[in-house]
């Protein structure tokens, strides 16, 4: 594979671990395993039944959790911890025979991207908890599954293609991000203004 086709790879498979680390990791090692893919640098230990095995299970612990209102926000934090790393992560290894120059670029932008899809989703998800309707939450979350292994594998067979998507994205966020942050500001002084109040006047 050629340098842009590695990192066309690298930076989608550290953008889909934003929204899906699991079903990322699952769906790379099984097109390994089975020879629908050749993966580069240090991406090819994921065709090991262990590394597998442990992602479909994770993955099915996900599918779960991401169905249930509240916990599926608790679960988006705490793995802020996890998706953006693992991100940076996956990216490095798929540079792993490259010049240190262009791993460092991958580390940076592979979890800048893993960021940018997990903040995206986290927010979406907390938006939509606080709908009434439950159905959106099971919507979304199946939504973002296929996404996600839809994405990565696109990524595998077309890794220039996906640079173009992911460079779509960015500019859609950088669109709606200012949108999101002001939306957030208001819900948080309305939030403080309901239970703090404002402060009465003395005579």
């Amino acid at each position: 594979m050629q340098i842009v086709q590695i990192l066309g790879l690298a930076l989608g498979a550290a953008w889909t671990s934003g929204i899906n680390l699991y079903a990322t990791v699952a769906v790379l090692g099984l097109m390994q395993r089975y020879g629908l893919a050749h993966l580069p640098g240090g991406l090819e230990v994921l065709d090991s039944w262990i590394i597998i095995g442990i992602a479909l299970f994770l993955y099915i612990v996900e599918f779960v959790a991401d169905k249930v209102p509240y916990v599926d926000t608790v679960w988006d934090a705490v793995h802020t911890f996890v998706r953006v790393p693992a991100g940076a992560v996956i990216a490095v290894a798929a540079t792993w025979n490259l010049s240190p120059t262009v791993q460092v670029v991958a580390l940076l932008l592979g979890g800048g991207l893993a960021l940018s899809t997990h903040g995206t989703k986290a927010t979406v998800r907390a938006a939509a908890n606080a709908s009434p309707e439950p159905v959106t939450n099971w919507t979304l979350s199946i939504i973002e599954d296929v996404f996600a292994i839809g994405a990565i594998v696109f990524a595998v067979f077309h890794p220039v293609a996906i640079l173009a998507v992911i460079f779509i994205f960015l500019l859609i966020l950088a669109w709606i991000l200012p949108k999101v942050v002001r939306r957030i500001r208001r819900m948080i002084s309305a939030v403080r203004a309901f239970f703090g109040g404002k402060p009465v006047a003395q005579s």
